[in-house]
């Protein structure tokens, strides 16, 4: 091996009885400890702005003696502890629930309490296992929200799905919102900016001990679709997630509290979501479980005429099945019958229908 920093790609997937049988055999290893297992690997040396890939059988993986590379193996195979009290041994949905005038989906239809607390339990019914709260919107172009207001908007909103048989995720950029929603009940603190936008943000969530969310975003909200420029998308974003990561570790969260998100449409081109899409498993190499953030984004246009975001969820669900399909483990999504029912054909074509 080179001096360069190790990056791994399973490939070659099992799902599984057959994933179970590879695994005794020696000839697959089990992705982040999951029903799916790989029986190779494309190892990249280097960094994103000059790198070399070489393919490897479990087997001679299996062999080789490098410190670093054992590191990150065992990152990539190692079974995921519950996040947020979920089992991540299949598919879980983050019903999204914006209490916003103005995102970019569904700003204006639950900007009021009553109807965000409805629409929220009947994403439950529907089968979000985790409902995500924002009272801000990060779209491309989107203004900030004083935090008094943010506040304001999505607290009441907690207070009234208390005892709702889900997880409640605050989707916020801003510590003294995320404090205001633990104490209203929220178990999960959703940053768009992975603790980069407020420097108090992560005293906060070491303090709160809510589960994390640290998402890639290139820029800020209003400007990140601009011209965004990357040497190699994947790379860079995995590092960044990487440092991020460890970054919390070292304030006081522990590393089975947070969960990553490479921030598809967050400063990223249609090719850059693509490259993204086609290297899923590789974030695995972070241990800790994947978000996915597929549902009605911008890029989906490029497959079909779906001006309106609505019409965007075939290509959500197509997103959804394409990352569970290397392992990621949380979807966010906005229609959650639909995605349920999706990944639902999905596992039962899959795995069996006893899954």
């Amino acid at each position: 091996m080179s001096d360069g920093k190790i990056y791994l790609r399973p490939l070659g997937f099992l799902y599984g009885t057959q994933a179970d049988a590879a695994i005794e055999d020696g000839l697959a290893l089990p992705l982040a400890g999951g029903p799916i297992s790989f029986t190779c690997v494309e190892l990249i040396e280097g960094t994103p702005k000059r790198s070399k890939a070489y393919v490897f059988s479990v087997p001679a993986l299996s062999e080789a003696g490098d410190p670093d590379l054992r590191a990150r193996l065992d990152l990539v195979t190692r079974p995921r502890p519950p996040f947020a009290g979920l089992d991540l041994s299949r598919p879980s949905l983050m019903g999204i629930v914006n209490v916003t005038p103005d995102s970019f989906s569904d700003g204006g239809l639950y900007d009021k309490t009553e109807g965000a607390i409805a629409h929220a339990a009947a994403l439950v019914k529907a089968g979000a296992a985790i409902v995500d709260i924002g009272g801000e919107s990060t779209r491309p172009g989107s203004e900030t929200v004083e935090v008094q207001d943010e506040i304001e908007r999505v607290v009441p909103v907690l207070e009234g799905l208390k005892g709702i048989e889900a997880a409640i995720s605050i989707d916020t950029r801003k510590a003294d919102v995320a404090r205001a929603a633990a104490k209203a009940g929220a178990k999960i603190f959703n940053d768009v900016s992975a603790f980069t936008y407020d420097s108090g943000s992560l005293e906060a969530a070491a303090e709160t001990g809510l589960d994390v969310v640290l998402m890639h975003a290139q820029g800020e909200p209003k400007t990140m679709q601009d011209n965004p420029t990357y040497d190699d998308v994947v790379l860079e974003v995995f590092d960044y997630l990487e440092r991020r990561i460890q970054t919390c570790v070292a304030a006081g969260i522990p590393a089975p509290r947070i969960a990553a998100d490479p921030g598809l449409g967050f400063g990223k081109t249609l090719e850059h979501n693509l490259s993204l899409f086609a290297n899923v498993s590789l974030f695995h190499g972070l241990g800790v479980p994947l978000l996915i953030g597929a549902s009605r984004k911008q890029f989906i246009r490029g497959f079909g005429q779906a001006d309106d975001p609505k019409s965007r969820e075939p290509g959500s669900h197509a997103a959804a099945i394409a990352s569970a399909s290397q392992g990621a483990q949380l979807f966010r999504v906005h229609d959650v019958a639909g995605a349920s029912q999706a990944l639902g054909v999905w596992r039962a074509a899959t795995f069996g229908s006893e899954n």
